[in-house]
């Protein structure tokens, strides 16, 4: 995106922290361009395709899975970028890369991986994503990883804590001064926010597990239920959810766009270093507007990622990733020998990390299938 059309607060390559590796620069591409068709083309985005989203990806093939959830969080964003004349690049590179570390079967698999790693350092998806761009991914002759932009590889690290942030280097600084990251990255951040939460009420509400009724109840959803249905009277379920989720989606984000703008009018940023100073962050939801969105966060939490149905799923998923670890842990030679020749030259809890990389990239199905393979159930 060329630096005239970009406000001055907003990420710009030729003032960049630039690459930890250096490289030619591209001929035909800018460099936040040159991260986004690295990440597209890495192995960790394409395992996301079998990744779940909230359900296990082998029950349906209707239901998101992470790689359709970062393509529809990258759409969002993309728009607020374009409409504010942040750096679009920049923002749909953070947006494709932001789950690349996450584990089969959703937050359940991270949780219980987590678990399995309390003695090692924990697991955290946000930070497993860097991970991943800075050390897993192995296409280059010259580096390991991605060796992506600092600005991309900050947006990627969305949450971290002072510990391991001590030794991220220049990506774990703000949160030791406790700056604020760059606003592409802040809007990928609440972009992931917005997509999660409106296409979970389709995917729920396609599983059986949400009702039209329940919804309702949902100021942010009831609102717009009442006027397709004053518009619509005679539309059919399905095209009738479709309808009031796109409105809602249109509502959120008009509503992030206008409130960002009066906040980057009242803090007068003019340079990203001034973003990254200010006191709070500025691509934020209006008042109103995200009570409602909490609201429909906490109704979800109560009646689909807890629902009878899903907490079966989720005991079933962490029992393969806690019998994986441990099968992993026990006999390192069970593993690939890409692992497991890593894996026998470090300590244990270099050992732990290992196995922990292992299982963070399976899908969904490799998973399953491992697990079958190995306990024979």
């Amino acid at each position: 995106m060329a630096a005239a059309l970009l406000a001055p607060y907003a990420a710009d390559e030729q003032h960049s922290r630039g690459r930890r590796h250096a490289e030619s620069p591209p001929r035909f591409r800018g460099e936040y361009q040159r991260d986004r068709d690295r990440i597209v083309h890495s192995t960790a985005f394409r395992r996301l395709v079998y990744k779940t989203q909230v359900f296990v990806n082998h029950e349906g093939d209707l239901y998101r899975t992470r790689m359709t959830h970062s393509l529809e969080v990258a759409q969002i964003a993309r728009t607020v970028a374009v409409a504010l004349d942040l750096n679009e690049p920049l923002t749909e590179a953070i947006c494709l890369a932001h789950d690349l570390g996450h584990t089969p079967f959703g937050h359940a698999g991270q949780d219980e991986l987590n678990v399995c790693m309390r003695d090692f350092g924990g697991f955290e998806h946000n930070l497993q994503s860097l991970r991943v761009v800075d050390e897993l991914e192995a296409k280059y002759a010259d580096f390991p990883g991605l060796n992506l932009m600092f600005e991309t590889r900050e947006g990627i690290l969305k949450h971290c804590s002072v510990k391991n942030a001590r030794e991220l280097g220049d990506v774990g600084e703000r949160f030791l001064q406790r700056m604020q990251p760059g606003l592409e990255g802040q809007l990928a951040n609440i972009a992931d926010a917005i997509a999660y939460n409106n296409h979970d009420v389709d995917d729920g509400f396609r599983a059986g597990l949400l009702s039209i009724e329940q919804l309702r109840e949902q100021p942010l959803f009831g609102q717009q239920y009442e006027k397709v249905r004053a518009r619509y009277p005679a539309l059919e379920d399905r095209r009738l959810i479709y309808e009031i989720m796109r409105r809602m989606i249109d509502t959120v984000v008009t509503d992030l766009i206008e409130n960002t703008r009066k906040n980057l009018l009242a803090a007068g940023p003019q340079s990203i270093e001034d973003v990254r100073r200010a006191a709070r962050e500025l691509v934020v939801l209006s008042a109103e507007v995200y009570e409602q969105h909490v609201s429909l966060k906490r109704f979800l939490n109560k009646h689909l990622y807890s629902h009878e149905k899903k907490l079966v799923m989720t005991q079933q998923a962490k029992t393969i990733v806690r019998e994986l670890f441990a099968t992993y842990i026990g006999d390192i030679q069970r593993m690939p020998s890409e692992f497991s020749m890593r894996a026998g030259l470090m300590d244990a809890t270099g050992r732990a990390r290992v196995v922990a990389d292992y299982i963070a990239g399976m899908t969904d199905r490799y998973a399953i299938a491992e697990h079958e393979r190995i306990t024979g159930c």
